[in-house]
């Protein structure tokens, strides 16, 4: 079966969060079970810099953008048994950074059409293509508008992936006409509540919806989470399946990591001692023989930061030591800095974005807070538990899907259930009475070791889902 994956992001080339890890992963598993899985993605100026050697040009063709032809460059490389192509356009990508722009509309609106016009000149005629998040939200759309029934293009289901149902693509309507030069008569597709929604246009066209974990396949459902698209989603819930997200097993393993200061496994973790003492060291934390609580997100509401806001005073003077890697909204920017100047040696910031920190957080910390008020996944969860460090997250989306409370001595983790900062504080608590029982804990941190999270069990949904279509 051949399969293109299209998005707006892929590891090694570039990454601003958890949809590239996914993209670069998920392809080598597909293919390690016998499909043929490629990903296309937009030719940044950042990806020519750091990989323009092994990129192979293939040929230009211009991509309509409603009255305008815009010239685009389809360009090839292979990483790890998977071939991904570029497209390129200097105005839309040579840049610094990814998204943010006046123009991100128009921009990924190029992208999609010209994912599809690509067909034409790679030799590679795909049964399914997988769009995932509204940066490509608009290929389903063209294809079920333009190019369902023109030579070379028959037959190709489309599948709509929603990584984070937040960011939907929502502009004016003036867009139809002057971006997408899409007939009015088919505004219907991307019309919901007075804009131009392009996951909307997805979710109606698309032949399967996939969420990025079961649970949050029917959270969407509801209001609370839907931010806005319940009616629809209600309406077309028949299309939509969850398959929990994987991780790369191979690039994170504590065995082999060169980031941390020792190698360990969970028949022997011994290696972590050293990876939490070179963590004390570099981050100045007190060596007093508290927890270390690892957080590493992006410092906005959803992942539950004002659940940390209410409790991190109480919760340094109960004992525990904190080390914050992130960024995002300066009002809880502000407050991070303002808490480590207060409680120097217990609690420790970093506003950016630093993955090799990042690692040895994950490597040397022995908790790992998660309180999200929304999770459609959850990536850091695993990379905790693949390192040994015990997650204390709220019951929601993926997070609910991945760990399980350790009350009765048999969990990977502490668990809450309601979005209330009091019950993330009793999480804790618990977590803290079973880090002073040595024995219990070991035998926790292994039983998180031992959890598999590799994408083999994913990929086999996925592909299962591609044959029934």
């Amino acid at each position: 079966m051949n399969i293109l994956f299209s998005a707006s992001e892929a590891q090694p080339y570039v990454a601003s969060g958890g949809l590239a890890d996914v993209i670069g992963s998920l392809p080598k598993a597909i293919n390690r079970k016998g499909s043929d899985c490629r990903v296309v993605i937009p030719l940044y100026k950042s990806i020519m810099e750091k990989f323009k050697d092994k990129i192979n040009f293939i040929t230009n063709i211009t991509v309509d953008v409603s009255w305008r032809k815009q010239y685009c460059g389809i360009f090839t490389a292979e990483n790890d048994g998977v071939t991904y192509y570029f497209l390129d356009n200097e105005y839309y990508f040579n840049r610094d950074g990814i998204y943010g722009f006046y123009d991100d509309c128009e921009r990924f609106v190029f992208f999609s059409r010209a994912v599809l016009e690509m067909l034409r000149y790679i030799n590679f005629k795909p049964d399914i293509i997988n769009s995932h998040d509204w940066h490509t939200a608009m290929i389903p759309v063209y294809y079920e508008v333009f190019y369902k029934y023109q030579q070379g293009y028959t037959d190709i289901k489309n599948v709509f992936t929603i990584h984070n149902i937040e960011y939907q693509g929502k502009y004016g309507k003036e867009v139809v006409s002057e971006l997408m030069g899409i007939p009015m008569y088919h505004f219907s597709l991307l019309e919901y509540d007075g804009f131009v929604n392009l996951m909307k246009g997805a979710i109606e066209t698309a032949d399967r919806i996939v969420t990025v974990s079961p649970s949050y396949a029917w959270e969407i459902l509801d209001p609370w989470y839907s931010c806005g698209l319940d009616r629809i989603l209600v309406h077309k819930q028949k299309k939509i399946t969850g398959i929990l997200n994987g991780i790369d097993s191979d690039v994170w393993n504590p065995l082999n990591d060169p980031s941390i200061a020792g190698s360990y496994s969970s028949v022997n973790i011994s290696g972590k001692k050293s990876c939490r003492e070179a963590l004390v060291s570099e981050l100045e934390l007190d060596d007093n023989g508290s927890p270390i609580v690892g957080i590493v997100t992006r410092f906005v509401s959803h992942k539950g930061i004002d659940l940390i806001k209410y409790a991190l005073e109480e919760l340094v003077s109960d004992g525990f030591e904190f080390a914050v890697l992130g960024s995002g909204d300066k009002i809880y920017e502000d407050f991070f800095r303002e808490m480590a100047k207060r409680y120097k040696g217990k609690v420790y910031v970093k506003t950016a974005f630093d993955p090799s920190l990042a690692r040895r957080i994950y490597a040397g910390a022995d908790m790992f807070l998660m309180p999200s008020q929304s999770e459609p996944c959850g990536l850091a969860q695993m990379f905790a538990m693949r390192y040994g460090t015990i997650p204390i997250v709220r019951e929601t989306g993926g997070l609910r899907d991945t760990v399980r409370d350790d009350g009765d001595k048999d969990g990977n983790g502490f668990t809450f259930k309601t979005y209330n900062a009091l019950d993330m504080v009793d999480a804790m608590h618990r977590a803290m009475r079973t880090f002073e029982d040595k024995e219990s804990w070991t035998s926790l941190v292994k039983r998180a070791m031992k959890c598999d999270f590799s994408w083999d069990a994913s990929a086999d949904k996925y592909l299962d889902l591609y044959e029934s279509l």
